[in-house]
């Protein structure tokens, strides 16, 4: 549907008439161009019905099949807030220091006898927040009237949750009020009723949204009895509205040093933290790929741990490579890590998935440009305007912004303190590429899996790292009539295909690939991509680019920084949607320039010497 819509958007839409043509041919060109627009009316009119059709036919097969009677299938899992609360403690390393500055932090708040001191734990999905908050909630010394330890999860029910609350708090009043037929607001008032005038200690765990929060809040009374209450979260958003009132209340996780992953990782494999000399080397490679988070360490060291052959190096290197192929034959506790990562993915809003999905097309401890990625974002058409006012790449920059709040993308700072990158864990990239894989959403050609139907049409292709003789032997043989996206890393250099086999091409992006080194690849064909939004030649030594780029009407990023080209086409002028450009050095800009009216980002080497004409033209 997406490329019907396309394709005839470029017919209706279609490059007008150049200014410089006579009148009576200007006139002419107008008239074809009305009778065009005439015919792909009615084209328009009989793809809508062919959809049309298709849909009703997927809604009467779906009531015939009557899906929604078909029981789901259900896995009994253990929860790991159990394993965190009741669990061996053998697994607890390199958090002490954490632990110590949290207590010392609240104790002296706490003391004070203001209202209740508040601190939130913020960090990824299993790099050990409850752990540590229990950690805190065992060796705290101070003497309470009442102490908790709830947890709230995902989609929570808040009855339960109060319930529950108020069962930690107190059995017995639970018991004889049975608080299960009591509504949110009654739970709220036995709670507030329990812990008026008392001094508490209540941990919140597994915090999602602010909503949760501020229902919970009511219930905790302000008496000034030096109370203490600590949240755990992903969001930080979520751990700024717990902490409203002190920035330095809120306490950010961090991955474990490389010592204690080695301490945690071999413990649980060899009941000890000395590791064989023979399996050193792939054991730092493991550990890695884990980054120093403890529910990857643990859950990778229980695989090992529960195969009768781990002592043999061959099976480290089945895990290793693995890691990054999709782990789905991973024994339990691979699943379940995979299962608490998963949770962040699915808590996102649809427009955020798409964008968090879209990052598996870039290669693991790929420095991700923050820039480049908003801008592709915005060519793909995954940024909805919500008003005239605010522009894609504004929308896109709080797109980003989010996805660094919820602890889903690591952002890699400049020396000036901006975010100039980002880059994704190992584990959640190995998620994201296994359901994009499973969606259609993104194919690496890396790896293209065995059993995938040598008619499977692909949307967005990514070539990485290398490819086998039968990878190569079937991009060779596939259709690339439905790729909307195509990207390639330098190592894929002499395998990008001729760009003519390309049909609906919205995002072209090259960076990084030396194209002097692939004489395969002719820019001229670009030129017939019409479709194309995105085209980033940085960095590709190309040299000479074509003179008829202007013909892609609906350009919006032209990326041209170490290109080695001097000269910019003067077509360039007639790129009417062009809101990104992106100059080599020494670049000149164009006479006519000011013809580009969505400009938002002129920028590259040398940009900002203007002469007075060229300067008129940028005003």
């Amino acid at each position: 549907m997406e490329d019907v819509i396309d394709s005839l958007l470029v017919r209706v839409e279609g490059c007008e008439p150049n200014a410089d043509q006579a009148s009576f041919k200007k006139l002419m060109a107008r008239m074809a161009n009305l009778f065009k627009k005439g015919k792909s009316c009615h084209d328009i009119v009989t793809a809508v019905e062919e959809i049309h059709e298709r849909l009703q036919d997927v809604s009467s097969r779906h009531k015939r099949y009557n899906l929604a009677n078909l029981h789901a299938a259900t896995r009994t899992t253990v929860d790991p807030f159990l394993e965190v609360l009741y669990g061996d403690k053998k697994n607890i390393i390199g958090i002490e220091k954490a632990r110590d500055d949290i207590i010392k932090k609240i104790s002296d708040g706490g003391q004070s006898m203001q209202r209740p001191e508040i601190l939130s734990i913020v960090g990824f999905g299993g790099v050990g927040k409850t752990t540590l908050a229990r950690e805190v909630y065992d060796a705290l010394p101070t003497k309470f009237d009442y102490r908790a330890f709830v947890s709230v999860s995902r989609n929570p029910d808040m009855k339960k949750v109060l319930s529950n609350l108020l069962f930690k708090l107190d059995n017995r009043r639970h018991a004889n009020l049975n608080a299960a037929n009591l509504d949110v607001e009654q739970l709220i008032i036995l709670v507030r009723e329990l812990l008026s005038k008392k001094r508490y200690f209540i941990i919140i765990d597994d915090l999602w949204n602010k909503e949760a929060w501020t229902t919970i809040r009511y219930a905790l009374n302000d008496d000034e009895c030096g109370s203490i209450i600590i949240t755990t979260t992903r969001l930080m958003d979520v751990s700024k509205v717990c902490c409203s009132s002190k920035d330095d209340m809120i306490h950010k996780m961090k991955s474990l040093s490389l010592d204690d992953s080695q301490k945690l990782f071999h413990r649980r494999i060899f009941s000890c933290e000395v590791c064989p000399s023979r399996l050193e080397q792939v054991s730092r490679k493991i550990l890695k790929k884990c980054a120093g988070v403890p529910l990857a360490i643990i859950s990778l060291a229980s695989y090992l741990a529960n195969n009768q052959r781990f002592n043999q190096i061959d099976q480290w290197y089945v895990l290793l490579n693995s890691v990054g192929r999709g782990l789905e034959k991973g024994d339990d506790h691979v699943k379940e890590m995979k299962r608490i990562l998963s949770l962040s993915f699915y808590d996102l809003p649809s427009y955020l998935k798409t964008c968090f999905l879209y990052l598996s097309i870039f290669p693991e401890d790929h420095q991700i440009g923050r820039d480049r990625l908003i801008r592709r974002w915005a060519c793909e058409g995954f940024i909805q305007v919500e008003n005239e006012t605010t522009s894609l790449l504004e929308l896109g920059d709080s797109y980003f912004n989010q996805l660094v709040n919820r602890n889903m993308i690591e952002p890699i700072i400049h020396d000036d303190g901006s975010v100039e990158a980002c880059c994704v864990h190992d584990l959640m990239l190995d998620l994201i590429c296994e359901v994009s894989s499973k969606e259609n959403f993104v194919t690496i050609l890396d790896f293209i899996e065995g059993d995938t139907p040598s008619g499977k049409k692909f949307r967005r292709l990514s070539l990485q790292k290398g490819m086998t003789d039968l990878t190569t032997t079937r991009m060779a043989n596939t259709s690339m009539s439905q790729v909307r996206s195509f990207t390639a890393f330098s190592p894929t250099v002499s395998k990008i295909p001729s760009l003519y086999r390309f049909q609906v091409l919205r995002v072209l992006d090259l960076e990084g690939c030396d194209l002097r080194k692939s004489p395969g690849i002719d820019l001229r064909h670009v030129e017939k991509l019409l479709h194309l939004r995105y085209l980033g030649l940085r960095g590709t030594k190309v040299g000479k680019l074509p003179m008829d780029i202007g013909k892609l009407q609906f350009l919006q990023t032209l990326d041209l920084q170490w290109t080695n080209s001097k000269e910019l086409a003067s077509s360039v002028v007639q790129l009417r949607h062009l809101v990104c450009l992106i100059l080599d050095l020494g670049m000149p800009l164009p006479n006519g320039f000011s013809n580009l009216k969505c400009l938002e980002q002129l920028t590259g080497h040398g940009v900002g010497i203007f002469t007075a004409d060229s300067a008129k033209e940028l005003g």
